[in-house]
This record gives structure tokens, C-alpha cells and sequence, in this order.
């Protein structure tokens, strides 16, 4: 069973709210400034209440400086100094050093100049280093298998950096999230900082739009905004719902569908038998209501990609569709085995699926079924009975 964390970036992402979030999740906050006074450094400390946005309550951690007027810039080279020498342990460091060399990167590639050569202007300060080793440590804390998150909100407007006035997202931001799935407009403000993308671009195992998670808590990060559009940031700690994926296989298919109304009843079972010995998965008919309230039927085809071309022959040839939908869908596939059950009737084959290692489901093939009970002159039912009698 692996343990989650899954960023739900619906609002965007701060260092703060991130902060917030994890400890509302339950990093205590006693942890992290432990954690945070192994940088030996001073002029900062946090600041924790409890806040609430739109009805949804939270926690709010604000990195409360000291004395403003003595911050400093620092280059990557001072800030791989300040983590290394620290006593935190070594996956902090990696991880702490992995978010700020994404910034410099970002910052180095937009200003077009040597990576050591960056000014870390707002990274650099003492917050924004409280931010990403915090996230490191909050992280390494909840002991988590992976990280996923869905796309990142990065709001839209403008924004006032060291260097200007600049559009959502700002440049070093659009080269953080670079090839990450995101989306704008939501809010007119910058939604997502650059410490935030770097938290989530460095981190991130997987970002996914659905979520196929089991949650087991949730906990929301309240950022400094307050307007029509909650500003926080809710983070899960989830398990995954494929438990024992050795008995689930996940594959795609494609499916095909056609309606019909003014097709001949009759010659349904024999589209059907061609489509399945032609390859099919599975086919299958539903009764519906079509223009004019006509009865009619939709014939749905499963198939594989490689005989796509040979349904679709089959459906134009034998049916009285001229159209059809073709999409791809996934399967979610059980293991099975055939096992030989040997009765008085005679031999069997039996279909047994597994799920979480057990076995889930037993059953008979029915064409062997039908055969050994007109063989034998007895009910279906019989040898039903009979085939559970020896599993």
C-alpha cells in the first residue's frame, strides 16, 4: 500500500500556504522550527493561526522577518553553503538544494546568465529559504511514497517583482512550470510564486487531473489573499486505491458504438457471433429511444486497437449503421487462471479471478457446462452444484 501526498493546486501554490497546508495536515509545527534552527542562522521566526477562507478553515503560517532592512541577497553558491553546513539530514538537504537550484535555473535561463552568477533576489531572503527548507522538512516528515498534484492554477493579472512589473506568471514562474500541466485566469493575481512551482516541479512524482486515491486526511494552507476565490491551498495524505496491483492489470481499449433503429432483430446474434470471432472483448446491445420516440437499439463493441479497422468493416457490412463513435477507454483487468475440476460427469474448466491476493470469483465455462449436462441427461443446475462441491 503506498502513502501519498497529493497537491490539489485548484487556488495555486505559495511557500506559505504549502507551510500551512502540511502542517494542518499534522507536520507539528514544534518539528519544523526544530528542524529550521539547524540552518543556524537568525532574523526570522513563524508565526501560526488559525484562519479560515470562504467557510473552509486552515491553518496560516506567516515567516515573520525580523529586521527587513538588514536582509541580504545571496548567489546559489551561499545558499549550497548555508544547507550544507547545517545538521539537518541528508534528504532534507537534497531536497531543500533541489528547489532552489530550480529557481536558479529559472532566473539563470531568463536573464540569459551564468547559473552561479544569480541574484536570488526574492529566494534569497530569509522567508523564502524558510519556505523551501520547511517544505523539505514538512515533506520528510509525513514519510510519504509519493508526491502527486494536479495542474497548477497560476492566476492571471500582473505582478510587481525585483525586476518590474511583470505578467502572470511571471518569466521565472513560466520556466519553473515548464512542461507541468497548469491552468490561468482563474483569479486576477499571481495564484502560483516562484518558491511554490519550485516546491512542486522539484518534488512532484506525478501530476494527474483525476485522482484515484483513498484520502485518509486533508489539510488546507491559508495564504494572505481573501477575495471571491478561496485562497488556499489543500493538500491530502491519501493511499493508493490499486491495492495489490499484481492482480490488476490497467490497459486501453477502444470503443465502438453505433444506433440503429430500422435493423431486422433477427440478425443481431449473427452480427454479434462475427464481431466476436472477428476478435471483439466485448459486444453487447442496449435498447433506446431515437428521434421521432422510435425504439431502437446502440450495439457497443470492445476491442483491442489492432482490430479496430476489422469491427468497423464488420459493423458497415453486416449493419444498417452508416455511423459510429470510436473512443478510447481503460481496462481494468483482474489476473485469472483456468483450473480442471474433475467430476463424476466428466472434466471441467473453472475461471478463477484474483483481487488483494485472494480469490474473488469461481466459475464455470458454460459451453463445457452445457455440454456435460446433455451428456449426462441433467439440469445445468446439477452440475453447478457439483463443480462447488470441489472447489
Amino acid at each position: 500500500m503506498k502513502k501519498i501526498l497529493y497537491y490539489d493546486c485548484f487556488a495555486g501554490i505559495s511557500g506559505d500556504m504549502n507551510l500551512g497546508a502540511l502542517v494542518d495536515l499534522g507536520v507539528p509545527v514544534e518539528h519544523l522550527e526544530k528542524e529550521l534552527s539547524k540552518l543556524n542562522i537568525e532574523g526570522f521566526r513563524l508565526e501560526l493561526e488559525s484562519d479560515m477562507r470562504k467557510g473552509i478553515s486552515g491553518t496560516k503560517i506567516t515567516v515573520v522577518i525580523e529586521n527587513p532592512e538588514n536582509e541580504k541577497h545571496r548567489h546559489l553558491r551561499h545558499i549550497e553553503e548555508l544547507v550544507n553546513n547545517s545538521t539537518l539530514s541528508d534528504p532534507i538537504k537534497e531536497k531543500s538544494l533541489a528547489i532552489f537550484m530550480k529557481v536558479a535555473e529559472a532566473e539563470a535561463k531568463v536573464h540569459n546568465i551564468d547559473i552561479q552568477k544569480v541574484h536570488f533576489h526574492e529566494v534569497g531572503a530569509l522567508d523564502s529559504i524558510a519556505d523551501i527548507v520547511g517544505a523539505a522538512i514538512c515533506q520528510e516528515y509525513l514519510e510519504v511514497d509519493e508526491i502527486h498534484a494536479s495542474p497548477v492554477q497560476l492566476g492571471g493579472g500582473f505582478v510587481k517583482c525585483a525586476h518590474g512589473t511583470m505578467p502572470v506568471p511571471a518569466p521565472a514562474t513560466a520556466e519553473i512550470v515548464r512542461d507541468l500541466p497548469v491552468k490561468t485566469g482563474l483569479v486576477d493575481y499571481e495564484a502560483t510564486t516562484p518558491t511554490g512551482a519550485a516546491i512542486l516541479a522539484a518534488t512532484v512524482d506525478k501530476f494527474c487531473v483525476a485522482m484515484e486515491l483513498v484520502i485518509k486526511k486533508t489539510g488546507y494552507g491559508i495564504g494572505q489573499r481573501d477575495g471571491e476565490i478561496p485562497n488556499i491551498l489543500r493538500v491530502y495524505l491519501a493511499e493508493d486505491s490499486a491495492q495489490h496491483t499484481e492482480d490488476l492489470s490497467v490497459e486501453e481499449a477502444i470503443m465502438l458504438e453505433c444506433n440503429m433503429d430500422d435493423m431486422n432483430p433477427e440478425w443481431y446474434s449473427h452480427i454479434n457471433e462475427i464481431l466476436f470471432d472477428a476478435g471483439a472483448a466485448d459486444v453487447f446491445m442496449i435498447p433506446i429511444i431515437m428521434k421521432k420516440s422510435r425504439p431502437g437499439h446502440m450495439l457497443g463493441v470492445l476491442c483491442r486497437q489492432d482490430t479496430v479497422a476489422m469491427m468497423k468493416e464488420i459493423l458497415f457490412r453486416e449493419s444498417s449503421s452508416i455511423g459510429l463513435r470510436e473512443y478510447t477507454i481503460r481496462k481494468n483487468v483482474l489476473r485469472r487462471e483456468m483450473v480442471k475440476v474433475k467430476l463424476k460427469y466428466g472434466e471441467i474448466e473453472v475461471k478463477r479471478s484474483y483481487y488483494g491476493g485472494k480469490v474473488v470469483n469461481e466459475k464455470p465455462e458454460f459451453e463445457q457446462l452445457r455440454r456435460l449436462a446433455m451428456e449426462n441427461g441433467v439440469t445445468l443446475e446439477e452440475i453447478r452444484k457439483e463443480v462447488y462441491k470441489q472447489l
